[in-house]
């Protein structure tokens, strides 16, 4: 992740410490795709074996990791960082 955002210079880390927060954000990530998982599961492959269950649900979040990192710090940065998106400011270049 840049340390800076290119197009305005907006400085991603507020405060020291500041993404930990971001870890129960992805928490809740994981458990959403979890119970997503089970139910779709359940429903469309009629109840399988809890080993099918436990491998779906491993797979689908190590390969979900990297967007869920990411995520959830946008997450964080929108709900408690204060900082707003601004499509207007992708026209302009770089300072």
């Amino acid at each position: 992740m840049y340390e800076d955002c290119v197009a305005c210079g907006q400085y991603y880390e507020p405060e020291v410490g500041f993404y930990w927060g971001a870890m129960y954000i992805s928490y809740g990530f994981s458990t959403g795709i979890v119970f997503f998982t089970g139910v779709l599961l359940y429903y469309l492959a009629n109840d399988p074996p809890v080993w099918v269950y436990v491998t779906a649900v491993a797979t689908i979040v190590v390969l979900m990791t990297p967007l869920l990192f990411r995520y959830a710090r946008v997450v964080m940065l929108y709900f408690f960082g204060g900082i707003r998106y601004n499509p207007n400011l992708l026209d302009r270049p770089p300072s």
